[in-house]
Parts: structure tokens; sequence; C-alpha cells
């Protein structure tokens, strides 16, 4: 009866690139060649929802990571060099963020810490809450904002690792707050993996030497600075966290600031540019408008525009254009900005005292005086704010008052005093002779609020006037004040998007600190080189860092394990042993009557996957098998295979493929662990040893079989399996059409030709 129940199976239409398991669920992610992002079910494989390219994303996806909860999936995207965080639910963006190169490899972990200093940090890691009031939800367009404070704004430090060419890696506390930049890592990072003590980070690299053959590195590398602070980087990471989400929920209240303020509100101000440019008189816009006001009397030019341009319908749809827009202008600005604004000063604040408790954070590298300028720029932004609102508040009088002075003259009627007094002075602010046209001598200017949502570097065509303004008059005469660090700057001729931008810049530079200060700490304690692509694993409780890999050329049927303390200061005994995989599947090592000679085969891996702490999910390839097409599912216990007292003395001046002789070789214990696969010419798996399950993917990339890995074929689900395989029969022989090409390059080095294909799905998943 075989091993491993089968339970799905699928042709795709486009070849798969990366798959990866959730860590506590049973779907699995999978990415083609077209840029489409898939999750499916175990349950008869089904397609829980896709996610197609976009220009925002990108259409190369080149890795996957789950978040250690399951609910956000990680995708990095090569074209676009960006990583992009999406929730598992319902495929929903949540938060993208670019990167320096495009990322190969990522690995998404979460810290085993249980002291009770941590755990003290964690009760009282919501205090923020009782300060300050619930953000309020963003228009229905924008509603991710809200999700990404949510669901984002997890307690329990993880950290995504992201790895690339040139030696690129990078290390964001959340998925969100870059903590790390690295330096001083060769080649192309092709595994990483962080330890859950935070001692240590494995990387496998590949450098390519001038004859352009590829050499395998593994480096460990000591991250002992985050072990050791680890109380004080989880409550930095958390608050930056915060600081990165609220920085976002600004951006978004400023885009629909910038949606209601409709083009309909220029229209005054582009027939009035055509009034001024057509009139053949020299008075003044304003001296004929007055004129109109007082006497009643208007050039012909002026009764043009208003029986033409300006008519009684068009006045009053541009009145409630006006009311519409600005009032909801001012409600984002009162309700979403100065909300936002408060709570970024509240946790740039508390940043602030933290970084004054040299102690604690300075290694950290916290500077109070970055974020004293931080502060400073958010104060200022508030200021900005601030004025907008008076700004829209006097337009808001004026205009109506303007409208309606235009509105009743023509209808006959009267105003009121205080209307004709609000109507004189918009004549007098808006219409003087200085304010006609802007810098460029080709606008009119009377609508006002517009400038301050442009996102441009020039200064505002109109600024405030502040000449009667009793508290700027006061600043001005009084130098202490002028000096005082308790008043926040303003910059009266500037847009709102330029003072944000402002505020993002010094925002970034003191983001940016701890990074640098943390990436210069992390130091490479052990390089070693080997030969091939491993796969790199993390054993939580033994803190072990694993490697698997194989030596193709040198020794076909091996499998190569390296073990490594998480710990660099820790040496660990015996740490290298060589698996041979000639042992016959259906019997064990531990057998009293040896097989025959002519029973045992010889196997050849093709991929390795970490099941759990004691188990290898291998994809084996007979080599005796002349049509190239048979293949094994099998689990390695490495119980035994793991204790042997042999030592390996690696001398690291030259390559490990140098030195085999004196490895350490040991048997495996298959009992009846094994499959053989039918009808699929297997090349990758993916396993998740807490589901319990397996993914299979043939070398053309779109033949997919999904496993239970702890039960058995019955008979009639077997019968029922015999029938799928003569189905897919046909689809099998163009399988292996199609696969011709990559047959010859595997002829070449014995065990996998096509390297590279190998490389790309070796990284995607790891639920270690």
């Amino acid at each position: 009866m075989p091993a491993f129940r089968q339970v799905g199976e699928k042709q795709l239409p486009n070849p798969i690139l990366c798959m990866a398991w959730s860590p506590n669920r049973d779907l699995i992610a999978l990415a083609n060649t077209s840029g489409e992002l898939l999750l499916h079910r175990l349950a008869n494989f089904q397609r829980v929802w896709s996610l197609l390219p976009n220009e925002n994303t990108g259409k190369e996806i080149t890795s996957l990571a789950w978040r250690p909860d399951g609910k956000v999936l990680a995708f990095s995207v090569g074209d676009t060099k960006q990583v992009v965080l999406c929730d598992a639910e319902n495929a929903e963006i949540l938060h993208l963020f670019p990167v320096e190169y495009p990322a190969s490899c990522m690995h998404w972990m979460e810290v085993q810490d249980d002291s009770s200093t941590l755990s003290s940090l964690f009760e009282s890691e919501d205090e923020s809450s009782h300060f300050l009031p619930k953000l309020p939800s963003l228009p229905k367009s924008e509603e991710k904002s809200d999700e990404v404070t949510n669901l984002l704004g997890e307690v329990r430090l993880n950290i995504l690792v992201v790895g690339g060419p040139s030696g690129f890696v990078e290390l964001y506390a959340y998925g969100l707050y870059k903590i790390a930049t690295l330096s001083g890592i060769s080649g192309t990072c092709r595994s990483l993996g962080l330890s859950s003590d935070l001692k240590s980070l494995s990387v496998i690299t590949e450098i390519r030497s001038t004859e352009d053959n590829p050499e395998i590195h593994y480096i460990q590398l000591d991250t002992g600075l985050l072990s050791s602070c680890l109380p004080e980087l989880t409550k930095m990471a958390h608050k930056f966290t915060h600081i990165s989400t609220l920085l976002q929920y600004l951006r978004l209240s400023l885009t629909c600031m910038c949606e209601a303020w409709e083009d309909i509100l220029m229209q005054m101000d582009l027939r009035l540019t055509k009034f001024v440019q057509e009139k053949n008189t020299s008075t003044q816009v304003q001296d004929e408008f007055l004129e109109l006001l007082l006497w009643g009397h208007a050039s012909p030019e002026l009764q043009a525009l208003l029986m033409n341009q300006l008519t009684v319908k068009g006045l009053k749809m541009l009145g409630q254009s006006i009311d519409s827009s600005y009032s909801s202008i001012q409600k984002l600005v009162i309700s979403h900005l100065q909300s936002g604004s408060e709570a970024l000063l509240y946790h740039l604040s508390e940043v602030k005292g933290m970084a004054l408790w040299k102690q604690k954070f300075q290694p950290l590298g916290l500077d109070p005086a970055a974020i004293e300028d931080a502060i400073v720029a958010v104060g200022s932004f508030t200021l900005k704010a601030s004025e907008l609102l008076q700004v829209i508040d006097k337009s808001m009088k004026n205009f109506k008052a303007f409208f309606r002075w235009l509105y009743v003259g023509k209808l006959h009627f009267c105003m009121t005093q205080k209307d004709l007094a609000f109507v004189a002075d918009f004549l007098s602010e808006h219409f003087s002779n200085e304010e006609l046209f802007d810098r460029k001598g080709k606008y009119f200017n009377v609508e006002r609020v517009g400038q301050y949502l442009k996102d441009e570097d020039e200064d505002l065509v109109s600024p405030p006037n502040m000449e009667g303004n009793q508290w700027v008059t006061f600043v001005k005469q009084s130098t202490y004040l002028q000096e005082s660090p308790l008043l926040f700057p303003t910059s009266p001729q500037k847009s709102l998007h330029f003072v944000k931008r402002m505020m993002e810049g010094s925002i970034d530079l003191c983001l940016q600190k701890p990074a640098e200060v943390i990436g210069h700490s992390i130091k490479q304690a052990v390089c070693l080189r080997l030969y091939t692509v491993p796969e790199r694993w993390n054993d939580k409780k033994a803190g072990m860092h694993y490697v698997v890999f194989c030596m193709p050329e040198i020794s076909p049927s091996k499998i190569y394990i390296l073990r490594r303390a998480t710990d660099p200061n820790r040496s660990v005994p015996k740490g290298l042993v060589a698996l041979n995989l000639n042992t016959p599947l259906n019997s064990s090592i531990d057998d009293e009557t040896p097989a025959p000679a002519s029973a045992v085969s010889s196997y050849s891996c093709l991929d390795a996957r970490f099941y759990d702490n004691e188990t290898l999910t291998v994809v084996l390839r007979s080599l005796e098998d002349d049509e190239n097409k048979m293949r094994v599912l099998a689990q390695l216990h490495l119980n035994s295979a793991l204790s042997w007292d042999e030592e390996f003395t690696w001398d690291l001046t030259l390559r490990l493929e140098q030195q085999t002789e004196g490895i350490p070789v040991q048997g495996l214990t298959w009992r009846n662990q094994s499959r053989e696969m039918d009808n699929i010419k297997a090349q990758f798996v993916a396993v998740n040893g807490i589901r319990k399950v397996a993914c299979m993917l043939s070398a053309n990339l779109r033949h997919i079989r999904v496993f239970e890995m702890d039960a058995e074929e019955e008979e009639e689900e077997e019968e029922c399996a015999d029938e799928s395989q003569e189905m897919s029969l046909d689809q099998d022989r163009l399988e292996d059409t199609m696969t011709n090409q990559s047959d010859a390059g595997e002829g070449r080095d014995g065990v996998v030709g096509a390297e590279e294909d190998m490389d790309c799905l070796n990284e995607e998943e790891d639920s270690w």
C-alpha cells in the first residue's frame, strides 16, 4: 500500500516559479511566470483567490514568504524592485516598499523568547490607546489604511529578511520598518534565515568567478546586538512601525483631499483670465467690479462676462461645487490630518524619550537630535494644516458672498450690508493689482485652496496675508520667542504637499539611523566554501542552523548536511555528514539480512525540504533509469543518520568538493516512507510539517500534485488514482517533450541540469 495519500492534482496553464505553504493553515501560495499570485486550499486543490499583476506591483514575482501567523503573505517583484504585503484573506494589498535590488529570497520569522522582561513589555505596549483617540476611517476607496494599522500592528516581534544580488540583505520589523541594512556580503543571496533567538543570520550566496563558474558559500553572521537588546529592539520597532503606518495614513488622507478638490473650481479663474486678456480698457478688474458693486454700472466687457460666462445656472452650480468640495476638504483636515499628526507627535515624543535613555537605546542608534528635527517637522505640518483650515473658512465666506452678489444682482434682489462688506473684502483681496496674474503672467488666481494641494516645489501663488495677525506681530517683536525651540517654524510660502515631503524626509532620516548602526554591528563569523545551492533550516529548539546540499559532479548519490550553532561563539562537534542514497528503499539500515547487490538502486536528489526537526522530505531520481522518468517522494528520518562518531577536519583554504574523502558517510532509514511518482516528472517539493502536507511540482513547472504525508493510500482511492493517472498519460508525454531541453542539461552534471531553476524554489518557502 503506497505511503502518503494523494489529495489533489492539477494541470496549470502557466509555469510555476515559487511555492510556499502557509505556516499554520491548509493553504499554499503559487507564483507563475505571468506574474499572477495564486492561493489554493488543500481540499481538492481549490483556488481561494488570485492576484493579477498590475502597474503598482509589477509582474515578475521572484520569491514568497508567509508571516508566521499566516495572516499576511509577502512577495517580491523583480521588475519594479518592490516587496508587497497582501492580506491572505482577500488578496488586498496592505503595504509595499521599494528595495535597492530585486529580492531573490525572503524569510519571515518570529522571535521565540518568553523571558519575563519581554512579557512585561508586551503587556504595557498598548498604552497609547489610553491617550490617543482611534483614528477615523478613510473613505471607502482607501479603507486599507485601517487594515494596515490593525493587521500589521502586532506586538510580538517578527522580522522579514530580504536578500538579493550584490550581497543585498535587509531586515524589516513586522515587514514594515527597516531595522538593519547589511554590508560586506559578496555574491547573490540564494537562501537565508535568521535564528529565532536573534543570535545569528545564515546566508547562502552564489559567487561567480571570471570563468562564470558559480561557487556557493555558506556565511554565518553574528547578530548578537539584536539578541542582547531584544526588549529595547522590540519597543523601538513597534514604535517605528506605528510611525510608518501613520505616515501612510497621512498620505492617503492627503490623496482623498486632492480627490475632493474638483477641477470645476478652476472655472472661475479660467473665465476671469480670459476676461483680463480680452478687455481693451486700462481699468483694473478690481475697479470694474467695485463700480458694479457701488453704482450698478458695468463696462461692455464685464457685461459680456456676466451674461455669457457667469450665467445664473453656472453661478449656482459653481457655488454648490465650491461649498461641497471645501466642506469635504475641511472635514478631512480636521478629522484625519490633525488627528494623524497628533498621534505622530505622540509616538515621536516617546521615541525621543527612549533615545535619551542612552544606556538602553544608544547601542541601537537612536539619535535624539534627529528625532527632535522630526518632531519639529511634524509640528510645522500641523501648523500648515491649520493654515489651510483658515484659508478654507475665509474662502467659503467670501465666495458665498461674491456669488450671492452676482446671483441676486442678476435677479435684481437686495443684499444686506454685511454681505456687501464680504464682497468688498473679497474684491480688495483677490482682485488687487499685484495679484491679477501669477508669476508667469498666464493665470488669474482667485481660488486659493487648490495651491495648497499641489505637489510642487514652487512657492504659493497667493500666500496668506499675515500683516494683521497679532500673534505673528508679537513673535516678531520678541527676540526670545523668535529663538525659542518650543515654537514650531512655519512655511507660509510653501504648499501642504511640500511641507509633508519635508516632514517625511526628516522622519526618514530619523528611521534610517538605527538601520545603519545595527547593520554595521552585524559581522561575519564563519564563511565556508561549498559547491551547489543548498537549503537552509533553523532548528529552534536545539539552537542550530542546518544546511542541506549536494555535489552532483563529485558524489551524485549523496546528500550533505552541515550544521552550525545559532550562537557564533559556540562550536558544534560533528558538524558535517554525508547521507548515502544507495540504500534500498524497501529496507532499513537496521535490517540484519543484507540486501542483494541487484536490489540496491542508486538515486540522486533533485530537491529537499525539512519536514520537521527529525525528517527530511526529498524528491529522488533513479540513476539507473535510462528514460529518466523514475521519481520517488521519500521521508528520510535523520535521528540515526545524525549520530556519528567521526569528526571532519575542514581546510578553509579549499572548497569542500576538494576534500570530500574525509567526510563521514551514514546510511539512511527509509522504512516504508516512500512512494514512486507515476505520470509526473517531479522536480520540486514544498512541505508543511505542521499541517503534514507536501506539494510536488513537475520539471515543466505546470503539473502539481498534493499529498497528505501522515496517511496511507486506501485501495479504493488507489484505483481512482490509477484512473486519473491513465487520463493524464497524454499530458505526461507532452510534459516529456517540453522538458527535453532540461533533460539534456541534467546529463551534464548527473543530478540537476537547470541549476538556476532549482535555486528559485529552494529559497521560496521555508516554514522553519
